[in-house]
């Protein structure tokens, strides 16, 4: 049986209450919450936990900037597909009808964006359409 050493400590007492409460809710003394507690702070080991803790967090949100990355870009390529084939396809209408097409442009593009609402509440996503890996053809 080994004999252990009193020390005291002064603590604050929101501390002393934290200890107390932890040491009642684990049925431990808190003498030995708070000496695990400092064993914990002084082992070599729990620098090496809390690294690997951070490089578990810093890989996941890295996957997460990767999928945002691949999501803006697969929007950007969209819009811009659709951008070039318009302008490519759509000739410009004759002066006598432009003001029936903007009041008609106003009309489609408040019902695309309604469209577009409820296909985000809803989905499938567009990014969800398009595989991961998609093979381009050279």
């Amino acid at each position: 049986m080994t004999t252990k050493t009193p020390f005291s400590v002064y603590l604050d007492p929101e501390v002393m209450q934290a200890l107390a409460a932890y040491a009642d809710r684990r049925g431990k003394s808190r003498s030995l919450v708070a000496e695990a507690a400092i064993a914990s702070f002084l082992s070599p080991d729990a620098d090496e936990q809390r690294e690997a803790a951070i490089a578990k967090r810093l890989d996941r949100l890295d996957r997460r900037q990767t999928r945002l990355e691949r999501d803006v870009g697969i929007g950007v390529e969209m819009i811009a597909l659709f951008i070039r084939f318009w302008l490519s396809n759509t000739p410009p209408p004759p002066e006598t009808e432009r003001a029936a097409m903007r009041r008609q442009g106003g009309d489609r593009y408040d019902a695309f964006i309604e469209a577009l609402g409820r296909r985000l509440a809803k989905g499938p996503k567009v990014r969800q359409e398009i595989g991961e890996d998609v093979e381009v053809a050279s």
